[in-house]
């Protein structure tokens, strides 16, 4: 358990290093994103109300795609460095690394949505009608929904010829019901039509669902050919 928590560690700290040095994610993502939010912002100007009900799909849709430009390089160094085939051969636990990597980049898009957020809100003019506290849970629990599944999709495509379109193929679809649940509790809360209880109870779910799923198979996909 001790060599786990170790090697969990010691990847995310050096994953953490290399992004502050280099930047390159976090650099695409911002500038994915702004663009996102200036393009949308000059092709229509909605009030109030009708912000309240499109931002959720606004904001959610431009972190996925943002986050898919961080996720197509999660496992680019370790695969130039022969880093993965040394993970095979040792006797360090799988999972440990698959953890480091989704939380890396859970992190990584978390900055991201704290830079954004507040452009989102001044250029759609947004405030929250229901209990705006509620974005916590559906921000963290959306953010890992799609960052778990992310990690692991990407370490499937990694030695597939086109990686950079094998990992939406396989990521959008399967982020369906957790992107929903993103968008419809995120309009809920803008538009204070009640709670987003079941949407945050759906989101956690499914977030227990795909973790253990995911780590129960991802030593098989970290060693096959």
């Amino acid at each position: 358990m001790n060599s786990f928590w170790a090697l969990l560690s010691a990847t995310l700290a050096k994953d953490i290093r290399l992004e502050w040095r280099s930047k390159d994610a976090l650099n695409s993502m911002l500038f994915f994103s702004l663009l996102v939010v200036v393009i949308f912002s000059f092709s229509f100007d909605p009030n109030a109300e009708e912000s309240r009900e499109i931002a959720g799909g606004l904001v959610w849709v431009a972190f996925l795609f943002a986050a898919v430009v961080a996720l197509n390089q999660t496992w680019a160094r370790e695969l130039r460095n022969q880093v993965l085939d040394a993970y095979r051969v040792s006797p360090a636990p799988a999972n440990s690394l698959f953890l480091a990597k989704a939380l890396g980049n859970f992190l990584l898009v978390t900055v991201l949505e704290a830079v954004m957020a507040p452009l989102f809100i001044v250029f759609y003019n947004l405030r929250a009608l229901g209990p705006a506290w509620e974005l916590i849970p559906v921000g963290v629990l959306g953010t890992w929904a799609l960052e778990v599944n992310g990690t692991f999709f990407a370490a499937v495509s990694i030695r597939t010829r086109s990686r950079e379109i094998m990992l939406p193929l396989l990521l959008f679809p399967i982020s369906i019901p957790a992107v929903q649940a993103m968008v419809e509790a995120t309009r809920i809360i803008l538009a204070g039509e009640g709670a987003a209880r079941f949407w945050i109870v759906l989101l956690l779910t499914y977030d227990l669902v795909f973790t253990t799923a995911c780590l129960g198979l991802f030593e098989r996909v970290l060693n096959a050919e």
